[in-house]
């Protein structure tokens, strides 16, 4: 049944709730944006509920007694429709009166941005608490647009576990657009969070998670429509304490001027001591700093300001040391040891308008045993660790039960690894079936079992299939340790296409260590050759014209990988191999059958030096702030000329820190931090590419990367 919950925040006006009606109800079919069609639709509709909460009309002036009207006499017609008036939230949901909850902005100035429902809250499974039973206000930013914030699944778990905690109330901000970002800045309306609609600089803790380096812009963005100083020195006890976390903060020092701390590793661990450091010291009457001293010594803690770097005449690291006596040198990451005793939301929130990934996610593993030399992903969330198969169940249901949602997603880095993956697939099918729900399964490898799960749950038309060989040629794909011969692409090909598939979407990198023009060259053999499997087969059990569509992007040598000391190509070496990819493509025999795109070489390159930046890069990132630059991972939106501008204001080399070979003896910007894999392996693992020499994944054997110091996972498989 689908369930949906209409609050005081789902509907800026008329035209917003004509949408939402067209969005979520019309099903594609025409909608005529009036009662009478609403009607129609409502009346003909199977499996439905809607609950009236409180508050829920206040922005539809005279016509929502109108369309109540129009929802009750529809359900007494039909008998397959639930109309309900009452608050549906349980008491972990809603500990307030959540009707009076005021908009931080009315509509005569909503009706001036494109969406906005981005900015008036009121989700499903939102949660509101009374002010009285609250000590601590946290505030979880994505600092991108709603839709993709809205699709994350860590901020859905970090903020269900912030609310289960007594006394606690977790809020959430998203960047504003640029067009509600130029109406605040007009009006003088300080960035506020979507629960309380308050000023986000009001909260005790403001806690942003950096996905990806092209939003470090967007951060600076928060914080200065927040009325937060930029610089976290420059900030006192009237402002919120601005923690960084997610994968970025494997390398924190181009923004650690601008965060007060960092959370290194997985965020179920040690936020609820945290939060306990924070009552002892106001209760003692401890300042700012004495918090940020004792949150120092929390495991996987890291205070930038407690530590100092200097630097040589040519630019490299000297030294990091920190500051005062008694803070750790090195902050080992957070590792959470047994992923089926811990806060996985079970009802999670689900969002009142369309946005990038509107579906639940289910989380059923952490880690990869691949190990792939180019992933970041694949090294620092070692070790492997797997939900077991009756935790997700339990949740899966749960989720579906309380969101109403069209679809789940099994989440991982490599879901054909999970070991009970088809026990799990076949529970799933018999349940969404009865809700009309689909199941999405990214992240397969293409072999025989993987393609019998897919076709386990794509009663429907098959729709494209994605590999991603990452290079051309065995010899890269050894360089890299992809685990994958050409022989298991083409028999993976093979098999899709003789089960009803015609669409291959195949994703490479182009600027690998040790890559050649061969190399390159041979991502469009590739690309033939699987397009020549299609042909193979008898005309007459063709699905139609094939499509095989490549993808290139460029390669960045990311912290914590075996090929952190490699260089990167320069944009114009980059561009050469994309337009050699593209020749190639076009002498081939199937050409028609293949398509071909790549990525920016520019935004390629300042994500090398965000990703590999020191302290000094944090003024050319506020430089380029100042100039305009923001949403730098949308096209539409990234400025090259003025970051080009900034770097060379701030006198910051680009090449130092792309096209630059690092020696193993050089100090990294982020090797105070213990990632579990150790250096000695990195090192091991970058000679063992240049011979092309391939190391076995995790479950073949221990190749000793570390990762067992935490105590669980695959490590310790064979032992249990």
């Amino acid at each position: 049944m689908k369930t949906y919950y209409w609050t005081s925040g789902s509907f800026a006006g008329m035209a917003d709730f004509h949408r939402w009606i067209a969005a979520h109800l019309a099903a594609g079919n025409a909608y005529g944006a009036n009662l009478d069609a609403l009607c129609d639709i409502l009346t003909a509709a199977h499996d439905l509920s809607i609950t009236l909460c409180p508050g829920w009309d206040r922005n539809l002036g005279s016509m929502a007694a109108a369309i109540r009207r129009v929802l009750l006499d529809a359900a007494a017609e039909n008998p397959e429709l639930y109309v309900t008036e009452e608050p549906p939230f349980p008491e972990v949901q809603s500990t307030g009166n959540t009707s009076v909850r005021k908009l931080a902005l009315d509509d005569t100035l909503l009706l001036h941005v494109e969406k906005p429902a981005r900015y008036t809250g009121g989700e499903i499974n939102c949660v509101h608490k009374e002010k009285k039973d609250i000590d601590i206000r946290f505030c979880m930013c994505f600092p991108d647009v709603y839709e993709i914030g809205m699709s994350h699944l860590g901020i859905q778990i970090l903020y269900d576990m912030f609310n289960r905690m007594e006394g606690v109330w977790c809020d959430r901000v998203y960047s504003p657009w640029p067009d509600m970002d130029a109406l605040m800045r007009r009006e003088h309306v300080p960035l506020f969070a979507l629960e309380s609609q308050e000023p986000v600089r009001d909260f005790d803790f403001l806690g942003i998670t950096l996905q990806y380096e092209m939003c470090y812009t967007n951060v600076l963005q928060i914080l200065d429509l927040s009325g937060i100083p930029l610089y976290a020195g420059e900030r006192t006890k009237e402002h919120p304490i601005v923690i960084g976390g997610g994968p970025c903060t494997y390398n924190p020092e181009p923004l650690a001027p601008f965060f007060d701390l960092f959370y290194i590793g997985e965020g179920e661990t040690q936020y609820e001591a945290m939060m306990e450091l924070y009552r002892q010291n106001r209760r003692n009457g401890g300042t700012r700093e004495d918090f940020l001293h004792a949150c120092a010594f929390l495991p996987g803690i890291y205070v930038p300001s407690l530590y100092r770097t200097t630097y040589r005449e040519d630019g490299t690291i000297a030294s990091f040391t920190p500051t005062l006596e008694g803070v750790p040198t090195r902050i080992r990451k957070e590792v959470v040891v047994d992923v089926s005793d811990t806060c996985y939301p079970d009802r999670p929130l689900a969002p009142l308008m369309q946005i990038t990934q509107d579906r639940v996610v289910l989380e059923i593993q952490r880690g990869c045993i691949r190990g792939c030399r180019f992933c970041q992903a694949g090294q620092v969330y070692r070790p492997v660790r797997e939900r077991s198969l009756e935790f997700l169940k339990e949740k899966a249901l749960h989720m579906l039960d309380s969101t109403g949602c069209e679809e789940i997603s099994l989440s991982s880095l490599s879901s054909s690894d999970y070991s009970q993956l088809d026990e799990l697939v076949c529970f799933l099918i018999d349940e969404t079936r009865k809700r009309h729900v689909n199941i999405s399964l990214p992240s397969l490898r293409i072999d025989a079992f993987s393609l019998d799960v897919m076709n386990k749950v794509q009663d429907v038309k098959k729709s494209s299939l994605t590999f991603a060989p990452e290079a051309g040629t065995q010899r890269m794909r050894d360089v890299i340790n992809k685990g994958l011969t050409e022989e298991e692409i083409l028999r993976g090909a093979g098999l899709a296409f003789r089960g009803g598939w015609n669409k291959v979407k195949l994703y490479f990198m182009l600027g690998q260590p040790t890559e050649t023009d061969e190399d390159v060259a041979g991502i469009a053999s590739l690309a033939e050759r699987i397009a020549e499997a299609y042909y193979q087969i008898p005309r007459e059990e063709r699905n139609g014209k094939c499509q095989i569509s490549s993808s290139t992007s460029f390669f960045v040598p990311k912290p914590f990988t075996p090929f952190q000391w490699a260089p990167m190509n320069t944009a114009k070496e980059f561009l050469r191999k994309a337009y050699l990819v593209k020749d190639a493509m076009r002498a081939q025999k199937n050409q028609k059958s293949l398509r071909y795109h790549y990525h920016e070489a520019d935004v390629t390159i300042l994500e090398g030096v965000l990703a590999r930046g020191d302290r000094r890069v944090a003024p050319v990132i506020l430089r380029a702030y100042e100039k305009g630059c923001l949403f730098d991972s949308w096209d539409e939106h990234f400025d090259n000329e003025k970051w080009m501008e900034a770097f060379r204001e701030e006198g910051v080399s680009i090449d130092f820190y792309t096209t630059r070979e690092r020696s193993f003896d050089e100090i990294l910007p982020w090797d105070f931090i213990d990632c579990g894999v150790t250096r000695a392996f990195l090192k091991q693992e970058y000679e063992k590419a240049k011979e092309g020499i391939v190391t076995p994944n995790c479950r073949a054997r221990c190749n000793g990367c570390g990762a067992a110091v935490f105590g669980g996972g695959v490590c310790f498989e064979d032992k249990n």
